[in-house]
């Protein structure tokens, strides 16, 4: 585990950073899980319990991988694949509920999106976590890898296609 403190028994700028990260990663799981729990009780709908399960890894899981330096990687990744997985049922959730008219306030109010954008932010938080960790603090290392390789963007973004895809197709084939 990190030391938490420098010398003198100070708190580290690294260690500051981290936890200030980690709390706000809970929060923002804390707070999409109580709005979903909200909205969509388990009570009403047992298919509502799959994102519970994901909430939960969320407040608990992925803080707890994060917080050490052997388990970062899988707090990364669960991090991801989860927000990925809420962003694709969300969007299916506005697709299958489309506002009509469709205007662009309607999309912008009526839909999920705000509900996607404040799940993006707990990835982009995880991964702030994830590069500051296992890169380094220091302000003059050079961004470096190929953008479609792990960890950077690219993958994700590859992720996040592949999965919808994946997604879609059992959509059709199963209906």
């Amino acid at each position: 585990m990190y030391r938490m403190c420098g010398k003198g028994g100070h708190t580290t700028i690294r260690t500051y950073t981290k936890a200030i990260l980690l709390t706000a990663l809970v929060t923002l799981s804390l707070g999409g899980f109580l709005l979903h729990v909200r909205i969509h009780p388990v009570s009403q709908n047992s298919a509502n319990l799959i994102p519970v399960i994901s909430g939960l890894l969320s407040i608990l899981a992925v803080p707890l991988l994060f917080s050490f330096r052997k388990t970062i990687e899988y707090g990364y990744v669960l991090n991801g694949i989860l927000v990925i997985i809420g962003t694709i049922a969300m969007a299916h959730l506005s697709i299958v509920n489309w506002p009509a008219p469709a205007t662009v306030g309607a999309i912008i109010l009526k839909t999920t999106l705000a509900d996607i954008a404040i799940l993006w932010s707990k990835f982009f938080v995880g991964k702030a976590l994830f590069d500051l960790e296992f890169f380094g603090y220091d302000p003059r290392r050079a961004k470096k890898g190929k953008t479609f390789r792990y960890p950077n963007l690219g993958w994700w973004t590859v992720h996040l296609v592949a999965i919808s895809l994946v997604y879609l197709i059992g959509n059709l084939v199963w209906r």
